[in-house]
């Protein structure tokens, strides 16, 4: 089994700061931390309404990280001119609604089929690694290969809240596990991210063809309370079990 690499998200570090209109707690020193700390790469998200990453953390953290940035925006004109500019080395690229509170399931792969194929072809010409984030089905996997991104991030939700609430999640587990497997076929890189805990990145990562986790909202939480360093190692060493 090869090792499955950790992605860091640390957009609710500034969500934390934005609660204040204050200039801390600064998401490059997060972003920082997680690398000393042996993250494989750190996520943010730009989102449309800028509730917590915005352009001048965007351009502080890719010129000080040198572990990969991942950056997540959605299939947007505006966002595709950013990512343009910026140029980060991965590129995750998600739906965005502005009620949501967090991103709710994957990409709608039908709708605006012609824009979203024209701005990954133009982000791909900037040698960008992309992927798609999507629900864990046949179809979406089948239609982001016909796409040629790179990769695919599976929206783990709907297992991860199966196991918050002690519920039966083995029919879950096993439609992610059909779908990784499948991703792999196709030769796609598989991603797994949204709602990981300690216990749901545990079960999660028994599955072979994972090859990276991508966790924020808990990670962050946890850091509260025993510091980003200790949430981080334990994260790697339950991904290396």
């Amino acid at each position: 089994m090869k090792r499955i690499r950790l992605g860091v998200n640390i957009d609710h570090v500034a969500t934390v700061r934005n609660a204040r209109g204050e200039n801390y707690p600064s998401p490059l020193k997060a972003a920082l931390l997680a690398e000393k700390n042996g993250a494989d790469s750190v996520t943010i998200h730009l989102r449309e309404d800028r509730r917590h990453i915005n352009e001048q953390d965007l351009k502080k953290i890719i010129k000080k990280l040198k572990i990969p940035l991942n950056l997540e925006i959605a299939a947007t004109k505006e966002m595709l001119k950013i990512a343009s500019k910026s140029k980060p080395p991965f590129l995750c690229i998600v739906p965005e609604k502005r009620k949501e509170i967090t991103t709710e399931g994957g990409l709608n792969l039908n709708y605006n089929k012609i824009f979203l194929k024209n701005l990954i072809y133009k982000l791909k010409k900037k040698k960008l690694r992309i992927s798609l984030f999507i629900e864990p089905n046949f179809r979406d996997i089948h239609k982001a290969k016909k796409l040629e991104v790179d990769c695919v991030e599976i929206h783990t939700g709907k297992l991860c809240n199966l196991i918050n609430q002690k519920k039966d999640y083995k029919k879950e587990l096993k439609k992610i596990e059909k779908v990784v497997k499948i991703g792999n076929q196709l030769g796609l890189e598989v991603h797994a991210g949204h709602g990981l805990t300690y216990a749901s990145a545990k079960i999660l990562s028994k599955i072979n063809g994972i090859a990276e986790f991508n966790i924020g909202h808990f990670l962050i939480g946890e850091s509260i309370f025993v510091g980003i360093s200790k949430t981080i190692k334990t994260f790697k060493k339950i991904l290396k079990s």
